[in-house]
């Protein structure tokens, strides 16, 4: 076993003074690495529990998280997928604890790209994602049937869109943070049936 000036032990494999092989890296704060090390960086495959809760199990290269992993937070909430240099990164699913789950692209650890994501209640979204928010051009679709298609900025409705309501009727036009605002067209599908009905009498 060796010590360093920082608290921290390792127990494992040595080659050339430097850690190469299986071993168990623990911190002074109380976290623990185990899995494989090359030239004293992490590389290879970890288990990784830390005194906060988190755990982790997955790859490393260089020192940091790279490559398939799944990390299980205190909060409840998990990640399964790609990390590049300790972030998620790539494809992955995160499901959190409230019963929300996103599967899509992530970018420096936030959602960024192509996704989808299904919440707890029922309501669904797919499409876009810019910096962790809904940015781009979306699908959201409401548990009561409801559906917007159109475009998004800064997680709201902002920009051209569709909406389609329970009922039938329909709104096509322009958006700005979530309302109905600017030019655009409303349908309403129970006054053509009721000018139909009247004009077959």
């Amino acid at each position: 076993m060796k010590k360093n000036a920082y608290g921290d032990k390792f127990e494992g494999q040595f080659k050339d003074g430097k850690r190469n092989g299986l071993g168990t890296y623990t911190f002074a704060n109380g976290d623990v690495y185990k899995g494989q090390f090359k030239d004293d960086r992490f590389n290879g495959n970890f288990t990784c529990t830390c005194v906060s809760g988190d755990k982790y199990e997955g790859q490393f290269k260089d020192g940091y998280k790279n490559g398939l992993g799944t990390s299980l937070y205190a909060s409840g909430d998990k990640y399964e997928g790609l990390f590049k240099d300790g972030k998620k990164h790539g494809q992955g699913t995160y499901t959190f604890a409230n019963g929300d789950v996103y599967k899509g692209q992530f970018k420096d650890d936030k959602k960024h790209g192509q996704g989808t994501e299904f919440y707890e209640s029922g309501n669904k979204y797919e499409g876009q994602f810019k910096d962790g928010k809904k940015h781009g051009q979306g699908t959201y679709t409401f548990a009561n049937g409801e559906k917007y298609e159109g475009q998004f900025k800064d997680g709201l409705k902002n920009g051209l869109g569709t909406y389609f309501y329970e009922n039938g009727d329909k709104y096509e036009g322009q958006f700005k943070d979530d309302l109905k605002n600017g030019h655009g067209t409303f349908k309403y599908v129970k006054r053509v049936e009721l000018a139909s009905h009247m004009n077959s009498k």
